[in-house]
């Protein structure tokens, strides 16, 4: 009598380059091992190597003789994260100010608003 194989299928996940990016950016300029920026990026860090090789900015003093100077694509990329990160903490900031006007109101009867 043979077993029936059980597959499960994973769903592989796709990152695009913005996030690539500004993983690698928050990786080198956070202090932190990879191990552990991977693991708050819910990714492995082979893969965030991998994403360094390819999307790190050049050392200073390299190409183009400036490391300070970032591409136009890459400024929109940065503009694009940012812009996204403002629009959630503007919703954040939205939700606590409702949340604050909620408990700041003064209870209604306890009666729900009824006289006698």
């Amino acid at each position: 009598m043979s077993h029936p194989v059980i597959q499960t299928k994973q769903t592989r996940r796709k990152f695009d380059k913005a996030f690539k990016c500004r993983a690698v950016e928050l990786w080198l300029s956070s202090g932190k091992a990879a191990t552990e920026v991977a693991t708050e990026l819910g990714i492995h860090a082979q893969r965030l190597s991998a994403w360094r090789k390819r999307f790190a900015p050049p050392p200073p003093g390299g190409e183009g003789g400036g490391g300070a100077k970032r591409s136009a694509e890459q400024l929109e990329i940065e503009n694009t994260g940012l812009r996204r990160e403002v629009d959630y903490l503007r919703q954040q900031r939205d939700i606590l100010k409702k949340t604050l006007g909620i408990l700041s109101e003064p209870p209604s009867s306890a009666f729900n608003g009824s006289t006698r």
